[in-house]
């Protein structure tokens, strides 16, 4: 990946992030951005890959949203 689509992945990583971030516990933002980037670079949707980062917030950092 070249730098600049590197950039581009950040940004749209740091947007999806703000909604997670807004509601969750206090957490490390590069766990969720991690799992995030892994997704979409497998091939996820900006959807999938937020719900991606969401299941292994929860799973393995045990960092859950609570429900509204």
């Amino acid at each position: 990946m070249d730098v600049a689509a590197l950039a581009d992945l950040l940004h749209e990583t740091s947007e999806h992030h703000g909604v997670f971030e807004a509601a969750a516990p206090r957490h490390d933002w590069w766990d969720w951005y991690a799992a995030y980037m892994e997704a979409r670079e497998s091939g996820s949707s900006p959807d999938e890959a937020s719900a991606a980062a969401g299941r292994y917030m929860a799973e393995v950092k045990h960092i859950v949203v609570p429900s509204a």
